[in-house]
């Protein structure tokens, strides 16, 4: 497919990805973060892209979100977009329904505002105060101001990172849930393997600016990792340069054993 550089977004239908990039490259200064990158995403598709720090994840991210130019490369994007972040950024000073729809043009934004938050379980909280909420009640607010216009394309930033492990797998069934509703192509940078595994149709590993290892998930959700999976796991951790706990384990136990 031939791809002509970007000009505008556009409304992907079911024959063509929702997100095409044919050898994107980008540099701050004399560094390349990504080189000749190639990433297709289909519509609906659920795709989690892995790397190690400073690899180019949100470089790639901030470009598919339209936040950094992509200087007239081969870069096509849905014309909704919707960014999730590590960090909820909700403004303190207004509440959370005026959060959820700020910027969002339509003749009743409030009513929007309660659909959306209603579906994140957080219709009671309509007219709370950021300052209120817990971490995980804000970061539902951040994904009922993404799903609230509707987007083609949802891009998520570590939006699980600083929340404690209960709460981060209830946020995944949530997030499940709410992609299975709505169905867009959803691209999820995460530093986290196993939440990788869980949540996505496909894992990419980004190495050397580019799309560096794939790993297609098949297996039913909800997903443990065991068997087919957990060979899946060590193929993802090996591209990353770690070694897979039970290889540490038997590592660990074999210098227990020459020392006994």
């Amino acid at each position: 497919m031939s791809i002509s550089p970007i000009r505008r977004p556009f409304v992907p239908s079911r024959d063509e990805p929702a997100v095409a990039l044919h050898g994107f490259t980008r540099r701050f200064g004399q560094t390349t973060i990504l080189q000749d990158l190639d990433l297709d995403i289909a519509p609906g598709e659920f795709v989690a892209l892995l790397g190690r720090s400073g690899s180019g994840k949100t470089t790639l991210l901030r470009t598919l979100a339209g936040l950094d130019p992509a200087d007239g490369q081969a870069v096509r994007t849905p014309s909704a977009r919707a960014v999730v972040f590590q960090e909820p950024r909700l403004l303190p000073w207004k509440p959370v329904w005026k959060n959820v729809t700020l910027g969002l043009a339509g003749p009743s934004p409030r009513a929007q505002a309660e659909a959306a938050l209603r579906e994140v379980g957080l219709g009671h909280r309509l007219d709370a105060w950021p300052a209120t909420l817990s971490g995980g009640e804000a970061q539902r607010a951040a994904l009922a101001r993404a799903l609230v216009r509707e987007p083609h394309l949802l891009l998520l930033d570590e939006p699980f990172a600083a929340l404690d492990a209960l709460t981060r797998l209830k946020m995944h069934e949530l997030v499940l849930a709410l992609w299975r509703a709505h169905r867009p192509a959803v691209l999820l940078v995460t530093h986290d393997v196993d939440e990788a595994i869980a949540l996505s149709d496909r894992v990419l590993v980004l190495k050397d600016g580019r799309i560096g290892a794939e790993e297609r998930i098949e297996a039913e959700r909800p997903r443990r990792i065991e068997g087919a999976l957990q060979a899946v796991r060590a193929r993802l951790l090996g591209h990353l340069g770690a070694e897979p706990p039970q290889a540490v384990a038997e590592r660990r136990a074999s210098r227990r054993a020459e020392v006994a």
